[in-house]
């Protein structure tokens, strides 16, 4: 087999991967449950690639991340759920029911409008299934994924709980939220309590989190950022140890503090 940039060569290869007897042991093994933390990592991997700006590492991240859709869609073929040709056709449909600015004749010149429309034809779709199945609606914030990194999380449940209004009017009122949670952790510290400090903790995040989205930000490209200027903030004093050819471990905290404040003057300037 030869490599090829149809995508019906890709499809082949997994089907020949997934061969008894002539296919792959490890690819055989494999489930959904045993795949899905790999497709989680290659998004994540993609996210870096777009993050460092490198097009090579994205055009191959990309294709790690296409696999993870071919492979899916292979475990479900096997099962008689659906094939790779029924998630092109769903998506299609989707995207084409999705923007009725484009393919229809409905009116959004904006971003905004575009996306209220979109959170619309999803709700419609949504009823759409509890009708055809004869279930009852489910929470506002059940599909939600579970899966998702915690903050990124917490700002689509805030999202959805904003549509019907529960929701604080501006960044001002969530700042004193974060302030009374700030309090509350300092409490539970000192109560000594693990399980009421996890708690605490996690309402101070899930209030910080919420600042985010009222400021327009992002969290988790917050978090990215500052983790990033950690790293490199850390490197810097890294750089001194070896240079004074002193193990890490012995250079006092007053040092290091002052190898930190030294490397940001260095990004300030």
């Amino acid at each position: 087999m030869r490599a090829s940039k149809d995508i019906r060569t890709l499809i082949d290869i997994m089907a020949a991967l997934r061969t008894p007897v002539s296919g792959c042991p490890w690819d055989l093994a494999q489930t959904f449950a045993t795949i899905a933390p790999y497709t989680i990592e290659e998004a994540y991997e993609v996210a870096d690639a777009i993050e460092r700006d490198d097009m090579h590492d994205l055009c191959d991240e990309l294709g790690d991340l296409l696999l993870q859709v071919v492979f899916h869609a292979r475990l479900a073929e096997e099962d008689g759920s659906f094939a790779f040709g029924d998630v092109v056709q769903a998506i299609t449909e989707k995207m084409i029911r999705r923007h009725p600015h484009v393919f229809g004749s409905v009116d959004a010149d904006t971003p905004e409008a575009v996306k209220r429309n979109w959170e619309d034809i999803k709700a419609e779709e949504k009823a759409g299934r509890h009708a055809a199945n004869g279930t009852r609606p489910a929470s506002l914030l059940d599909d939600v994924p579970l899966a998702l990194p915690a903050l990124q999380r917490a700002v689509k449940l805030q999202k959805r709980a904003a549509r019907v209004g529960f929701d604080w009017d501006d960044a001002g009122q969530v700042l004193g939220k974060v302030r009374e949670e700030i309090d509350e952790v300092d409490e539970a510290l000192r109560g000594g309590d693990r399980a009421e400090v996890t708690g605490e903790i996690g309402d101070l995040l899930f209030a910080v989190a919420n600042l985010a989205r009222h400021a327009g930000i992002d969290p988790e490209d917050a978090l990215r950022g500052t983790n990033d200027k950690f790293r490199r903030r850390f490197a810097h004093i890294e750089k001194n140890a070896a240079a004074a050819e002193t193990p890490l471990d012995t250079v006092p905290l007053d040092q290091m503090e002052a190898w930190w404040t030294e490397a940001k003057g260095l990004e300030n300037r």
